[in-house]
């Protein structure tokens, strides 16, 4: 399987001859997407930097909510969590999905602010997440600390950070996110060389949980 990174929480899945593309964003983000073919195309919440499947080539399958999908012999599981607000009942409703490809399982956990809990993880019945993607950046997703204790319940054998400040972004949105170099130090993590993908199999994975991080292809 190999992961792209389109930037923000944007990311193209793709093993054997099936797509899948999470959260696609328009131009008022500030970056500009290029046309992508999928299959399955996965939407956290419906906001311009997450939810332009008009960007996407070909017939995909749009998730957009909680359920149990299966889509080209992809299982998808996606569950309600939240944004980061003062309580639940003012929070935004936010998607995470989790994507059984057979001998890899990744998560994508859009723009998740509140942490689950543990019965929540395990109400989910997805077993093992091998790859997970991690807003990091705060503002109303994950800031580093809260990013790191979400790894710690999923214990992933890989994270691939998102959602942070990055080049490209439009002022007011870069504003509000912190860059990933405040996360990997929470983590504590040294920085690794960025990589224009990655390429994800059982034999390569890690026996500890490690960090990647990604180039956003433009």
């Amino acid at each position: 399987m190999d992961i792209t990174w389109y930037g923000l929480s944007c990311f193209r899945l793709r093993e054997g001859g099936s797509v899948v593309l999470c959260d696609p964003y328009d131009r008022s983000v500030g970056l500009t997407l290029p046309k992508v073919r999928a299959d399955i195309v996965t939407v956290s919440h419906d906001r311009p930097g997450h939810n332009a499947i008009d960007r996407v080539q070909g017939e995909p399958k749009v998730l957009r909510g909680p359920g149990e999908y299966e889509v080209k012999n992809i299982f998808v599981t996606g569950a309600t969590t939240y944004h980061r607000k003062a309580t639940r009942a003012a929070s935004e409703r936010n998607v995470i999905f989790f994507f059984d490809f057979g001998d890899l399982t990744v998560g994508h956990l859009g723009d998740i602010g509140e942490l689950p809990t543990q019965a929540e993880i395990e109400e989910l019945n997805i077993g093992d997440v091998d790859v997970l993607l991690v807003p990091v950046g705060g503002g109303e997703t994950l800031d580093p600390t809260r990013a790191v204790e979400v790894i710690g319940l999923f214990e992933p054998k890989v994270v691939i950070p998102m959602h942070y400040r990055q080049g490209g972004l439009n002022d007011e949105l870069a504003g509000g996110l912190e860059p990933v170099d405040k996360f990997l130090k929470e983590f504590g993590a040294a920085a690794p060389d960025a990589q224009e993908m990655y390429k994800a199999s059982r034999s390569s994975l890690p026996e500890e949980t490690q960090v990647v991080l990604l180039q956003p292809i433009q």
